[in-house]
């Protein structure tokens, strides 16, 4: 993500994750970003302003009586021209001082002063962030409009497991670039399918494919960046949901379709990257088919709801973008899918070059013709394809 020009304020409080902050430092730093550092004194036993310093590349600020402060306000001037504030680690300690606005340090009254918008990553031992406390101070901060990224669950430097890790720096980065990023579709409201469907043979079996979700992933993430109100509806699949969007999970493509369907009308673009199965079990079981003997079991398929083509037919329905995965003659089939479901844009792509990995190649079909994205990770091309969407919808 390039932030080149942003200006982020990176805040760290006292806990043993402060030395992922060097590392998130240095990703705003390779991104571009002016970065300023605010430390509180406890952060500064476990990571020295001088390490924050080397990798910002500006002094860092500690005390709110620092005389290299003008008018002797740091409280006041350090936020004044960041466009994000961003406390990693927030120890609870630091959490409730904010949600109650206290404020007896320089960060704590610098975010309390701040005009920009504040996004924290907790950092606590398990007990700690389970408390009823904090989880009340954690509830305030989310009414009172501030980021709360994170935490995740793993090993702690205490010996224990459990929720109250922090984030890693690349997964803050991604969450403040988010909130940093331009927003061409900034008051627009996008619904996106991905991965796979699932098809019930018994209670045990079904039908499917080799979608990974991975490419619709990346569509609703570069969608949320770029300012809008994402909904993604996806199938089966195990990847972690973007940040800042709106999740319902599904199973078959009759759910797929009935969710779908249920939301295409609040919203303005329609991005239908998943995978979905045709065709559905007409004679499913209601309990697991034993192998016998000579016999083999006959399957019998009946059509499944065409999902673009339904909120394609919408009146003044949003403007559909549909995918087709081929194996053979990409540009035919591609283009003839556009006309038959009568849609603005298509995103065409070997399935064979794209299922499952972490990169793809796309063509983009529409009224003015073929439009090539070369090879890239599946995030570089939706973002390139939010981007021609955006040039499309009427401003």
């Amino acid at each position: 993500m390039e932030l080149k020009g942003k200006r982020v304020l990176l805040g760290l409080t006292g806990g043993i994750a402060a030395y992922k902050a060097a590392e998130l430092c240095r990703l705003f730093v390779r991104a571009g970003a002016d970065v300023q550092v605010v430390m509180t004194e406890a952060a500064c036993r476990f990571v020295t302003p001088v390490t924050m310093q080397g990798l910002s590349g500006k002094p860092v600020f500690t005390d709110m009586w620092d005389g290299r402060i003008p008018d002797n306000m740091g409280h006041i001037e350090l936020s004044r021209d960041r466009e994000l504030v961003v406390v990693a680690p927030a120890t609870a300690d630091f959490l409730a001082k904010v949600a109650t606005g206290l404020a007896d340090d320089l960060l704590s009254t610098l975010c309390l002063a701040r005009e920009c918008p504040l996004a924290v990553a907790p950092a606590m031992n398990r007990q700690m962030w389970d408390n009823p406390a904090t989880q009340r101070n954690v509830e305030r901060l989310r009414a009172d409009g501030v980021a709360i990224l994170g935490p995740a669950a793993g090993d702690q430097a205490c010996g224990e497991v459990g929720m109250g890790r922090m984030l890693e720096a690349a997964e803050i980065f991604a969450e403040a670039a988010v909130m940093l990023g331009p927003k061409p579709l900034a008051g627009r409201r996008v619904l996106v399918t991905a991965g796979p469907t699932f098809e019930p043979i018994d209670t045990v079996r079904g039908i499917t494919n080799l979608s990974s979700g991975k490419m619709g992933f990346a569509v609703a993430q570069a969608a949320a960046e770029a300012g809008a109100a994402v909904t993604l509806v996806a199938g089966p699949t195990a990847l972690p949901t973007p940040a800042g969007v709106e999740r319902e999970d599904v199973v078959t493509a009759r759910e797929m379709h009935d969710a779908v369907l249920a939301r295409a009308s609040g919203a303005d673009v329609f991005v239908g990257v998943a995978a979905v199965a045709d065709y559905h079990v007409a004679n499913r079981k209601g309990h697991k088919l034993k192998k016998s003997e000579g016999a083999v079991p006959t399957i019998e398929l009946a059509e499944n709801p065409d999902i673009l083509a339904a909120v394609a037919a919408l009146k003044n329905g949003p403007f559909c973008v549909g995918f087709a995965a081929e194996t053979e003659n990409l540009r035919a089939y591609a283009q003839a899918k556009r006309k038959k479901k009568r849609i603005p844009l298509l995103a065409a792509n070997l399935a064979q070059e794209a299922f499952g990995r972490d990169d793809n190649a796309l063509t983009l079909f529409d009224d003015r013709g073929e439009h090539v994205l070369a090879r890239a990770p599946k995030i570089v091309l939706a973002r390139q394809l939010v981007a021609h969407i955006a040039s499309m919808l009427p401003r």
